[in-house]
């Protein structure tokens, strides 16, 4: 489904639909502050772009532009913001953003402080302001209805702590995506990144449940189309593949390996 310009009253977040029909969805990390390149990547077959501000230079401006960009093409601008609180969320959807991804979010309250930034009262917290956002998203109903309905609220659980509350964060209406990232989970546990490791897998095992039990969905890193077919066939349905640096090594590691001259690329995932 397309990206429209000027969505109808009718419109709806083709993500969100994806995932209420329990299709996977899938997005590319951009982590570096270039348009053309966000642009391209958006038109290649992606569900939506992880605009990466946590672990990467992607700034506000950069953000806004890509916004602009994207406008009309099939991937939905998402941003990943550095930590969760209502002023960073509202300026990512102010400036366009139709889902925010919030890191560490290990508590019912930072759950539904998640949720309350992304709507407007009664039902949240988020302030008026955004006619940023009218523009790029002009719909016929008036923003404030559409974002309400559209905008897609995901909860990275990041630390072995939230594991203690991953029901009670769960049962959060407004809250879509339960998101596991394996890499900091890990590192919670004393494991040193360990992703593979049995206590990791097991924690994804109760994050997919509970997600399941509340009619939420779970979501993922994935490193490459092995995985991310695992992952699917486990039940994750909303997936983070590697950053657009990532693609390009790909892309020479197949035209060069023939030839004897491909190179080890640096590793340019963001591995959560």
């Amino acid at each position: 489904m397309t990206n429209p310009t000027s969505p109808s009253p009718a419109w709806r977040n083709p993500v969100k639909d994806r995932l209420q029909q329990d299709q996977p969805v899938i997005g590319v990390t951009i982590s570096v502050n270039h348009v053309e390149t966000a642009a391209q990547a958006a038109a290649l077959g992606f569900d939506f772009l992880w605009m990466e501000m946590e672990h990467s230079p992607v700034s506000l401006d950069a953000l806004r532009a890509i916004v602009l960009a994207t406008r009309g093409l099939p991937a939905l601008p998402f941003a990943r913001v550095p930590v969760n609180a209502l002023w960073t969320a509202k300026r990512v959807l102010d400036a366009g953003a139709l889902g925010v991804i919030f890191p560490f979010t290990s508590t019912v309250e930072l759950a539904r402080q998640a949720v309350d930034a992304c709507r407007y009262p009664p039902a949240g917290k988020r302030g008026s302001g955004a006619g940023l956002a009218t523009f790029r998203w002009p719909a016929a109903e008036g923003y404030h209805d559409f974002a309400d309905r559209n905008v897609l609220v995901v909860a990275m659980i990041e630390e072995e702590s939230a594991l203690a509350q991953i029901d009670e964060i769960a049962a959060i209406p407004g809250l879509d995506v339960l998101f596991v990232g394996p890499s900091d989970l890990s590192f919670s546990m004393g494991l040193r990144g360990d992703m593979s490791h049995p206590r990791v897998d097991e924690a994804m095992s109760r994050v997919l449940a509970a997600a399941r039990a509340h009619g939420k969905f779970a979501g993922r890193y994935v490193s490459g189309a092995d995985e991310l077919q695992r992952a699917i066939d486990r039940g994750f349905r909303f997936l983070q593949t590697g950053t657009e640096l990532n693609l390009m090594a790909a892309g020479a590691q197949q035209l060069l390996a023939p030839l004897g001259r491909a190179r080890p690329a640096n590793d340019a995932a963001i591995p959560y």
